[in-house]
């Protein structure tokens, strides 16, 4: 080993969580190194070239909750960092061969409910709206927390329980009680009181089971809902990219730590977490270099790093079986596709009408019934025949991403299985591209004659290649046993581990997955309190 003083902090992960806590941490002084183990910085924040002239978002293609403190603090507005926000939030085709587009505008939204269904479920709509908004303002105060330490409640948890409690009794009495019912109910039965429109109950339900083995009829699937709300935007959600897709967030990021004077290593494989006498002494890289620090934080998922990178003996058999019982099984595939031109939808016969109600998501979720059947398929081992699926077409506002004229297209199927009943992923990759081409034929006939290239990215490449456990986006299930204090376990989930110095910093990590930044800049802040 080197000098025992080289640094304050290891980052094991230069994912956006990774990236984040680094940013913070150097901020306040500390001397920070980030090691990464691929050549790319960003995690599932990345945006690669899948043909000549084509640049798509390879994993996670929109940043709508990236919290907003974050671009604040780390002054990501400075470093170029452009967002684009559509008023088309999310575009819904429909049995009868219609659309559905809801807008950033409730009323226009609401309208458009009216002339599909009528008054009734328009008034239902406004209901949820609102409803889901002011009830997610809650969860987005949640978020900035750090969990209790029940065992040991102190001053900081009662100061949080306080803020808590202000931000929980400003909803009003009705709201209140609505909160406490809803939060464990299952997202379907949620958008059946107030919705009788099958598509649209499945396009709201669909953004509490997204990236999760969750069907809608499982309990705890209208918290994710209102977690996926935090950052605005209601029933509808909102969609929110980066210009330069969404490895232009990570270069900002990249850049945001290294100015306040964060080290940055890509290529840098960590094979061990160092621990001598019970405290964290370094991380020892697969190369046998071995780098010295007084804390080290994991932006990896937990089972990678409490069971791949810590000695057995120091992390003990119970605590050991306990993270190996950790549920971080993925069900979600990404296809990304190179377009000759853009695709002619059924429901939309006026181009530049198209173009306009196109900018935001396209939600091919059917029913809710067929979410939950295609969620027993995944969980039986075998593809869906016809599988939930989130896509964007985000050339229509960034046309930089392709040549001129032409597009791409990133493509969330659900409910994928990391292992397939009968087959091996190696062997069933084209199988899947088919299959997502012939659900997308189904909106917008011609499609597959205009495709030029295609990416398949597997739940077992996302293990692989990326590094989650599983093949799971959001480094674990989003259920009530492993939310808040139990993400990942109860002596888990204040980013400290038994083991002195070692910290957890990502989605596994209250307030869990997505682009959000959140277990980063949790974590962060404790590691500055301890230190």
């Amino acid at each position: 080993m080197s000098s025992p003083a080289a640094y304050d902090v290891i980052v094991i992960g230069g994912g956006h969580n990774g990236l984040v806590a680094a940013a913070y941490l150097a901020r306040t002084g500390m001397r920070t190194i980030v090691l990464e183990r691929r050549d790319d910085l960003g995690g599932a924040a990345l945006t690669s070239e899948i043909a000549p002239g084509y640049r798509a978002p390879t994993l996670a293609h929109t940043v709508g909750r990236l919290r907003p403190s974050v671009v604040r603090d780390l002054r990501l507005a400075d470093r170029t960092l452009q967002f684009i926000e559509p008023e088309a939030r999310a575009f819904v085709p429909l049995p009868d061969g219609r659309g559905l587009t809801l807008w950033a505008d409730a009323g226009r939204t609401a309208e458009e409910v009216r002339l599909a269904w009528g008054v009734a479920e328009a008034e239902g709509w406004r209901q949820l709206d609102r409803l889901v908004g002011r009830l997610a303002r809650v969860m987005g105060e949640l978020s900035t927390f750090t969990p209790p330490d029940f065992k040991a409640v102190g001053l900081a948890d009662a100061w949080a329980g306080l803020r808590l409690l202000r931000a929980y009794r400003g909803l009003g009495r009705a709201d209140r009680a609505a909160f406490l019912r809803l939060l464990p109910m299952p997202v379907a039965d949620t958008v059946e009181e107030h919705l009788d429109a099958e598509a649209l109950r499945a396009a709201v339900a669909f953004r509490g089971v997204l990236y999760s083995a969750l069907g809608p009829m499982s309990a705890g699937t209208t918290a994710a809902l209102l977690a996926d709300s935090a950052a605005g935007g209601g029933a509808a959600g909102r969609t929110v990219y980066t210009r330069g897709g969404p490895g232009a967030l990570a270069t900002a990021l990249v850049g945001a730590a290294r100015g306040f004077g964060a080290e940055i290593r890509s290529g840098a494989d960590v094979a061990r977490i160092l621990v001598r006498d019970g405290k964290v002494r370094g991380v020892g890289l697969g190369s046998g270099e071995e780098i010295p620090a007084r804390a080290v934080v994991s932006a990896a998922d937990p089972k990678r790093t409490l069971l791949g990178l810590v000695d057995p003996v120091e992390l003990g058999p119970h605590l050991r079986w306990r993270v190996s019982n950790y549920r971080s099984m993925g069900c979600v595939a990404k296809v990304n596709l190179a377009l000759g031109a853009l695709p002619g939808f059924a429901a939309l016969a006026d181009a530049r009408e198209a173009t306009l109600r196109l900018r935001g998501r396209i939600v091919l979720a059917g029913s809710v019934e067929a979410l939950e059947r295609a969620a027993d398929e995944c969980r039986n081992g075998r593809i869906p025949s016809s599988p939930p699926m989130e896509a964007t077409i985000p050339t229509l506002v960034d046309p930089g991403l392709a040549p001129e004229g032409r597009h791409v297209m990133s493509v969330i199927a659900q409910y994928v299985p990391y292992q397939l009943a009968d087959a091996e992923w190696d062997a069933c990759r084209d199988v899947l591209g088919d299959i997502v081409l012939r659900r997308l034929e189904e909106i917008a006939p011609g499609l597959s004659d205009l495709v030029e290239a295609r990416q398949v990215i597997t739940p077992l490449d996302l293990e692989r290649e990326y590094g989650m456990t599983g093949g799971h986006p959001l480094h674990g299930e989003p259920s009530l046993d492993q939310w808040f204090a139990w993400r990942p376990l109860l002596e888990l989930g204040r980013y400290r581990t038994p083991i002195s110095g070692l910290y957890l910093a990502g989605s596994g990590s209250h307030p869990g997955g997505g682009i959000t930044g959140g277990p980063g800049a949790n974590a962060a802040r404790e590691i500055v309190a301890d230190l």
